[in-house]
């Protein structure tokens, strides 16, 4: 499974568990870090908590191990890292404090479709 597809593998687990506003970025042509990043809300921290969960659940069974998770406990922005996808899980208002979407606005914004 290519990056494109481990991120598209993602978004069903996010879509799964109702996350709100997945933004995905495509970062290849500004960092090396990763591929694309994946943004999604939740609406509470047992919901954000849930979402980092089932992502991390259907990415195991696919043979994708999660490199690491920070922030987990206290669940405002759960960053998950799985090399060439980097997912970031926040509750709605530590997401608009952040801005990621600002921060990495040189990266191409990718609809969910085009996965």
């Amino acid at each position: 499974m290519n990056a494109k597809e481990l991120a598209k593998l993602i978004v069903n687990a996010l879509e799964d568990k109702k996350a709100e506003d997945i933004k995905i970025i495509d970062i290849t042509k500004v960092s090396v870090i990763a591929d694309y990043f994946i943004l999604a809300s939740g609406n509470n921290r047992n919901q954000v908590q849930a979402l980092a969960d089932n992502v991390e659940e259907c990415c195991g069974r696919a043979g994708y191990p999660m490199r690491q998770m920070e922030g987990y406990d206290s669940a405002n922005w759960i960053l998950m890292d799985y090399t060439d996808v980097i997912v970031h899980v926040f509750s709605k208002e530590d997401r608009l404090f952040y801005d990621l979407e600002r921060i990495w606005s040189d990266g191409k914004l990718i609809e969910t479709e085009q996965l």
